[in-house]
């Protein structure tokens, strides 16, 4: 039996790292077929994207495989130090270090290196809360010991990241530390309470924005039509692609959208090209790929050996599903757009990095776990 549980711990996770490699190569490809002209209108260089996401990529596998063999409980020691750079990051972007692209500060960095505080405060948010709930599992069912700590780092991350200004970041963050607060055993009436609370400051934020910003997307989400040249266009275009693939797709790289109708479709609207290219089946195998990665991390987290490991696994495993969900249904005009990625498919160094070291966590906590 020892000789059984040691080869396990070796071992890890297999179809967790299998479904991960291949959504990552898939993602490259994803992002070259649809950067192709983006990229020669950007920069004279058609491979600029894809040489760059290559580099993200390899970049990100080593974050995997550092984080698969770091034994996940030392995250534990250094969580509210973690936490402290976390939020050290965010008010950096307050100073001469923050980057402004397209009227909003999310990026801190000097020359080409470049580092988003938001993605880095997701992962961070995870290992703070899980530390501080494992701690004492009798936390979480006192208001003022549990919930109302909790609920003041929300309302912190959520101020820092909503004056980028970056409410999709806001929102995902603090719909993390709530996931991981009710695996940890928050009461019901404290979640419907807390669901309550947010749903109303969300709507009073949109409805109070001096500039009627987010209330324009808002209502250009309800019906993009309206303004098909202006708020409604990127998403009309999503919709026309999705439209265009029928049930198998138009071909891999034959996408009409790509060629500089629908905007920047190498990030947050990819799965669009995706649904364009290879059609209902495509949309439906990649769908189905996430669905069983997401199954994986639940029972990651079921079989972790300690609580720390339980909710670790638990927040990795909401934060992924909270994005795919959010993207898709941005892409499908179910909601209003967000700015949400898609991850291991949309271009982006950080994200890409973050979701494959989330990975590798995952995978030491399974390696961790016993049959």
């Amino acid at each position: 039996m020892a000789h059984k549980n040691k080869s396990l711990k070796k071992s890890g996770d297999f179809i967790l790292t299998i479904i991960v490699l291949a959504l990552v190569v898939f993602g490259v490809i994803m992002v070259f077929s649809s950067s192709y002209y983006s990229a020669l209108n950007d920069s004279g260089d058609p491979y600029d994207y894809l040489k760059k996401d290559i580099v993200w990529a390899m970049l990100g596998l080593v974050a995997m495989l550092f984080c698969t063999y770091l034994d996940y409980r030392v995250y534990a020691k250094f969580a509210p130090a973690i936490l402290a750079i976390s939020l050290l990051l965010l008010g950096l972007l307050f100073t001469p270090l923050g980057v402004t692209r397209n009227y909003a500060t999310r990026w801190i960095g000097v020359g080409d290196f470049t580092i988003m505080p938001g993605e880095v405060s997701k992962i961070a948010a995870i290992i703070f809360v899980a530390w501080y709930l494992s701690r004492d599992p009798k936390r979480i069912r006192s208001f003022t010991k549990g919930v109302l700590p909790m609920l003041a780092l929300c309302g912190l991350y959520f101020g820092l990241i909503i004056l980028q200004p970056n409410l999709s970041t806001a929102i995902t963050v603090c719909g993390i530390i709530i996931g991981i607060m009710f695996v940890a055993g928050l009461n019901i009436l404290y979640l419907a309470g807390i669901i309550g609370l947010g749903t109303a400051g969300i709507a009073l934020l949109i409805l109070t924005d001096e500039g009627g910003y987010r209330l324009k997307r808002l209502t250009s989400f309800l019906d993009p039509f309206q303004d098909p040249l202006g708020d409604g266009y990127q998403v009309i275009q999503s919709l026309l692609a999705l439209g265009s693939g029928g049930l198998f797709g138009v071909g891999l790289g034959r996408s009409i959208q790509k060629t500089l109708y629908l905007p920047e479709p190498q990030n947050d609207f990819i799965f669009a090209i995706i649904g364009e290219e290879l059609g209902f089946i495509g949309c439906l195998i990649l769908i189905t790929c996430y669905i069983v990665l997401i199954w994986r991390g639940i029972h990651i987290s079921l079989n972790a050996p300690d609580m720390f490991g339980t909710l670790l696994a638990s927040g990795i495993t909401i934060m992924l599903a909270l994005q795919v969900i959010l993207n898709i249904a941005v892409v499908t005009s179910s909601l209003p757009p967000t700015g949400i990625t898609l991850p291991f498919i949309s271009y982006g160094g950080n994200a890409l990095i973050l979701f494959m070291g989330s990975m590798g966590i995952l995978l030491n906590i399974s390696r961790h776990s016993a049959r």
